[in-house]
């Protein structure tokens, strides 16, 4: 019983797509700034600024959670 539990636990977890689309958007601005920072290399700084201090974000919430 417990098995068959596991098993539909998991195919719920491989059905759920709700953050999927926050994902899609958030790959395509990345795409987007650095196509920017390839064609307008007075860009390519401000843009660096902008993923470092996403980064440091990122890496500040995966250490407190």
């Amino acid at each position: 019983m417990n098995r068959i539990t596991d098993f539909i636990l998991k195919i719920q977890i491989l059905k759920d797509t709700k953050g999927q689309d926050l994902i899609e958007y958030a790959l395509m601005a990345g795409f987007v700034a650095v196509a920017a920072g390839a064609i307008m290399p007075g860009v390519s700084t401000s843009i660096s600024t902008i993923f470092s201090k996403v980064a440091s974000s990122m890496t500040a919430a995966a250490g407190s959670s």
